[in-house]
């Protein structure tokens, strides 16, 4: 199962919460170290050892996050984290947190957009994109931008689990797969 389909029921859950109890940035905040601290290679190893108890990676993982936040987990944070370690499902905290947030601009009639290009766009390409969004959307617009070299030109645009893909790598992929089959 895809990590952005396994995200999508904790985020709104999350976002459920946040909502009740008007902490919206706060759980932001929260998911955001969460997934800084769980994406962590020395603590993946440590989560995925086999010869941890899920209550000293539950243990570990909390403290963590409490050091980096520089403040308590509360009772329902702790019971986010706990949920998240018993289901197995720590490979996914960045994915909850992208679409935490995908909720919270829905909630606030914006979208968020990942771009990636084969090379780092201008000021002007990224006000181009961010119009052109703008206006097939009707809606307030951000954008976040990466590079990433072996797309050798073109871009991908992605908006939570809605890909665009017009990058020549993939244009190059899909005729390699054409000639392949036939």
């Amino acid at each position: 199962m895809e990590l952005s389909s396994i995200a999508k029921p904790y985020a709104q859950a999350i976002f459920e919460v946040a909502e009740q109890s008007n902490s919206i940035s706060k759980w932001s905040s929260f998911l955001a170290t969460a997934s800084a601290v769980m994406s962590d290679e020395s603590t993946k190893a440590f989560i995925a050892s086999p010869g941890k108890s899920k209550d000293q990676k539950y243990d570990l993982i909390s403290a963590l996050i409490a050091k980096a936040s520089s403040s308590e987990l509360s009772k329902q944070e702790s019971a986010v984290i706990g949920l998240i370690l018993k289901n197995d499902r720590s490979a996914a905290i960045e994915s909850i947190a992208s679409a935490y947030e995908a909720a919270v601009s829905d909630a606030n009639q914006s979208k968020n957009f990942k771009v990636i290009s084969a090379f780092e766009l201008s000021e002007g390409e990224k006000k181009a994109i961010i119009d052109d969004l703008t206006n097939k959307h009707k809606t307030t617009v951000s954008v976040e931008t990466e590079v990433d070299e072996s797309l050798k030109g073109g871009i991908i645009i992605k908006e939570g689990d809605k890909v665009i893909d017009t990058s020549i790598k993939a244009k190059v992929d899909a005729l390699s797969v054409s000639l392949s089959v036939n």
